[in-house]
């Protein structure tokens, strides 16, 4: 049999700013930060994968673990990440974000019932919060 991936373990975000980036993802949205290198990045573990944010100017090189050669990451401009959230959560987070004056850009209710809510984090990254029947997924 081939060989196939089996999952995402990892997603990267780029940001412009660690501090904000904290805020955003590991107070208001809740993730668990499990590194930090103040200048280059926050890792966040967020459910059975990883949130990696760069400063894309700090990670566009290539760097070193243990002598063991890291490609560079980085991008910049905004990207898109999509967390997954159950049906019955969406009016709360609705109310959370209105709280903490996020705008929300967009609410979409899919045709298969699946629904999404967009906004933005603090760096202009275009962030989903979808219900995994979206693609499918069910639990």
């Amino acid at each position: 049999m081939e060989p196939r991936a089996k999952g995402v373990l990892e997603s990267s975000l780029y940001v412009d700013d660690l501090r904000a980036a904290a805020k955003f993802y590991g107070q208001f949205l809740g993730l668990e930060e499990v590194l930090r290198e103040e200048g280059r990045h926050l890792f966040y573990r967020c459910g059975a994968g990883m949130l990696l944010l760069f400063l894309p100017d700090a990670s566009c090189h290539p760097s070193h673990v243990r002598q063991q050669l890291i490609p560079p990451h980085g991008a910049h401009g905004p990207g898109h990440l999509a967390f997954r959230v159950d049906h019955d959560e969406i009016a709360s987070w609705r109310q959370r974000l209105a709280e903490a004056q996020i705008p929300i850009e967009s609410e979409v209710r899919w045709p298969n019932g699946a629904r999404s809510l967009y906004f933005r984090d603090p760096a202009g990254n275009s962030i989903e919060l979808a219900t995994p029947d979206l693609w499918g997924i069910v639990d």
